[in-house]
């Protein structure tokens, strides 16, 4: 650099530090800089001005000058890892001024950009400027690889949001809005996702119990590692869905190609340019599910808190297997969650259902899990509506064997004693739809061990060998009356003794006190092995059901028959038949008591004795 310039950049900043309060004119330097390379030496204190401590003011005038004076410059600049070492000797490094002079400029812009992201990032960043300052950001992700997207520059930026402390919702919403549009905003997003989902250092949390280590790093170490999680799958989540991206094959927008001239070729046919964009469609849609599918194994092989792993159960089955390269690669983190049990298996049972039945992902004890989640608790479930729709799909099958459709029905039936009426309505649409696809166990509904006595006779044996203990024994006490072999305990259904037991507790919901399920208990008297008379319940009209849409359905029920009659109301507490010689008659008290009081003694009409009778006080009306 020039003499004259070195010295006008001490003079400077030594009038700069002497006095902080008189700002330098940065339009003022900010023109210099773009009329002259004389003045390079004012980037140094512009870059200053990029900072949270900064004015608005000037850090909006710094920014525009700066933008302005690198835009033009970025496609002669050398990549950022150009050393001296690339010339043939250092001598000749040396000699090319040129050279030093444009390595020296990248080196500021790469300072200019980390200042930029850092504004972003930083908590005392004003919000009004964050929204330039992200626009000015992507413009060089635009235009600073020699009209390519710059995806260095986007990964530092998708990475410092990512392991940023401060909470990045209102930019989160700027980028998603503004450039999730374009297909390669979309692809390199993709790719920072899965480089920084691999890189993340889980390692930070120790596991093993014999290393010692302060609680309080650990706890610091886990909430960071859990804030990083908790922003990449919100960046995942505002990804918009491939279909929406690849739809329309002639409308691919790209962020780095928007804008760019196109030289026009009148020798080029339309047909060709048709051509062209099919096949870049079709190879972009291969690599965009590619790059889906990477960043998702990756996000998903993270140690996810509870709240992000319902969250991703939840949008797994419509948001990710679609657009899946290969589907089948859920399978491990969805049988893993089916094995946790609880919510988490219910959540998870949609997704892995759909893997089984569209992809051939085989799951050996699927149907012990599902039975083991009948518990009462799920009938209060949040997501018990899907679970119950998937349950009805999961035994529709015609192939089901016996005994785990009998299994099935019992412990619904089971559960019909302990939960509220609205799942007392959705067992009984359930079992009503297990009868009539399985007719091999409609034995179940009334299913005799003679005549419900079932003889203990060992317990007659033993008596036998005690000859006078036991001679005085009934046979009430050698026998066990309504013994029901089922075994509601036993996690596998095989083992139940389902086979053995019969559906009683569906005959006591005949006298249940909520009338809509004493009414709809009824539909199971029809023969429901004649499936031309019969049809299947919609599970869906009764899974949502609560106390409050039973109530509502009671209001808005019309009534056929309206009671006319009336019993006349009495006027004392107890009826005279069960008091014989005495009569209750309060007009004859209140003649006897003109003044109004409330008491009267109550005579006798007939001619006992009155040693014999009681005297007794009512109140009269």
């Amino acid at each position: 650099m020039s003499k004259k310039g070195n010295h006008q950049m001490k003079k400077t900043r030594t009038l700069f530090s002497q006095n902080p309060s008189s700002q330098p004119d940065l339009k003022t330097l900010g023109n210099q800089l773009l009329s002259s390379r004389a003045h390079v030496n004012n980037l140094p204190i512009l870059l200053k001005f990029i900072s949270p401590s900064s004015s608005p003011h000037h850090t909006l005038e710094s920014l525009l000058s700066l933008q302005s004076f690198f835009t033009p410059l970025l496609p002669d600049l050398p990549p950022s890892s150009s050393k001296p070492s690339l010339y043939p000797s250092l001598e000749e490094a040396k000699a090319d001024p040129e050279f030093i002079y444009r390595t020296w400029l990248r080196l500021m812009f790469d300072e200019f950009v980390k200042l930029l992201i850092h504004f972003l990032v930083s908590p005392g960043s004003k919000e009004s400027l964050k929204d330039v300052v992200l626009d000015t950001i992507m413009e060089f992700v635009k235009t600073g690889n020699a009209g390519k997207f710059n995806s260095s520059i986007y990964h530092k930026f998708i990475h410092n949001i990512v392991h940023s402390t401060m909470p990045v919702d209102n930019l989160f919403h700027s980028l998603a809005t503004k450039y999730f549009k374009y297909i390669d905003v979309c692809y390199f997003t993709y790719i920072s996702v899965e480089k920084i989902a691999r890189t993340l250092d889980v390692k930070d949390i120790i596991y093993d119990k014999a290393v010692e280590v302060e609680l309080d790093d650990k706890n610091t170490s886990t909430a960071s590692i859990d804030v990083c999680i908790h922003k990449i799958h919100y960046i995942l989540l505002r990804i918009a869905p491939l279909e929406c991206c690849l739809e329309e094959k002639s409308n691919h927008e790209t962020w780095s190609g928007s804008g760019g001239n196109r030289k026009g070729n009148s020798e080029v046919s339309d047909e060709d340019d048709e051509q062209k964009k099919v096949l870049s469609a079709s190879k972009m849609s291969k690599k965009m599910k590619l790059k889906f599918s990477r960043a998702w194994i990756s996000f998903l092989r993270l140690p996810l808190p509870l709240d992000v792993y319902k969250e991703v159960l939840v949008t797994l089955q419509e948001a990710v297997i679609p657009h899946l390269a290969n589907p089948a690669m859920l399978c491990d983190f969805l049988t893993r969650s089916y094995d946790i049990g609880g919510v988490v298996s219910v959540m998870a049972l949609s997704s892995l259902y759909v893997l089984m039945t569209q992809y051939g992902i085989e799951y050996p004890n699927f149907y012990e899990k599902l039975y083991a989640l009948l518990v009462p608790a799920i009938f209060m479930a949040k997501h018990r509506a899907k679970f119950f729709q998937l349950l009805d799909s999961c035994l529709k099958s015609p192939l089901l064997p016996a005994y785990l459709a009998a299994a099935f029905a019992k412990r619904l039936s089971r559960l019909a004693l302990w939960v509220p009426p609205s799942g007392a309505l959705i067992i009984i649409a359930l079992i009503h739809n297990l009868l009539r696809r399985h007719p091999s166990i409609n034995f179940l509904v009334h299913q005799d061990f003679g005549d419900g006595v079932v003889k203990d006779d060992s317990k007659a044996e033993e008596c036998a060998d005690r000859s006078e203990g036991c001679s005085v024994v009934t046979d009430s006490s050698a026998t066990t009356l309504g013994l029901d072999h089922f075994n509601n305990r036993e996690s596998d259904p095989l083992k139940s003794n389902a086979m053995r037991s019969s559906l009683w507790e569906i005959d006591t919901l005949r006298h249940h006190y909520c009338p809509p399920v004493s009414r709809f208990v009824l539909s199971l008297e029809n023969d429901l092995t004649v499936r031309a008379k019969t049809t299947e319940i919609a599970i869906k009209d009764f899974s949502s059901g609560s106390y409050a849409t039973i109530f509502k359905d009671e209001i808005g029920r019309r009534v056929k028959q309206v009671p006319l009659a009336f019993a006349k109301a009495t006027t004392s507490l107890f009826s005279e038949s069960e008091f014989p010689g005495w009569t209750f008659r309060c007009e004859d008290v209140k003649k006897l008591n003109p003044t109004g009081e409330a008491t009267g003694i109550i005579n006798r009409s007939d001619g006992h004795d009155n040693n014999n009778a009681k005297r007794q006080r009512i109140e009269c009306a």
